[in-house]
């Protein structure tokens, strides 16, 4: 654990306030959600909750599904970081902070498909010569909590990939619910 030096009180409801340095390396935004946690030593520890994180092990073998399926590298990530690929390299991908392109095109709210040769980087500093993606938000009650990406160094990505990432990213919301 890195300390920090910050030191904050509780005030009488029990509340402390996090650093906005703190917030702002760790991307912790308003209304969040923390998991808290407590050890033996007596240390509390807040950590990010990804929702979609608990679905790690299905999320991986969702891609491996589509990745099969339709022969293209597939992704799935939460609001942070890729937490599932197949297709591509899981070193270069996985537990990787999303770019800053990746975060924009989950705050749009859209799925985004792109049939133009172009270099993509859903992670920062691995850039991909693609063909064609695909990226769809997953959205639960109205939050984005993640998406689905797809996307071909040999082919366009046509309707039928797009229908699928968006039936992904359903699917997964919907399984967040139970």
């Amino acid at each position: 654990m890195k300390a920090t030096g910050i030191v904050r009180r509780i005030d009488d409801l029990g509340r402390v306030v996090i650093p906005k340095e703190i917030r702002r390396t760790m991307r912790i935004r308003e209304g969040d959600p923390l998991e808290i946690y407590t050890d033996r030593e007596g240390e509390v520890i807040l950590k990010k909750y990804s929702p979609i994180n608990d679905l790690g092990e299905f999320a991986q073998e969702y891609v491996e599904s589509l990745y099969e399926t339709f022969g293209t590298p597939a992704l799935i990530s939460d609001r942070d970081e890729v937490i599932a690929i197949a297709g591509a390299s899981k070193k270069e991908y996985v537990n990787r902070r999303l770019s800053a392109f990746a975060e924009d095109c989950l705050k749009s709210r859209n799925p985004t498909l792109e049939k133009m040769e172009t270099t993509l980087e859903i992670v920062p500093g691995q850039f991909e010569q693609v063909k064609s993606y695909c990226i769809v938000p997953i959205v639960n009650n109205g939050d984005i909590i993640g998406a689905v990406y797809l996307f071909s160094k040999a082919h366009f990505i046509g309707d039928v990939e797009q229908k699928a990432a968006e039936l992904s990213a359903t699917f997964l919301a919907k399984q967040m619910q139970h």
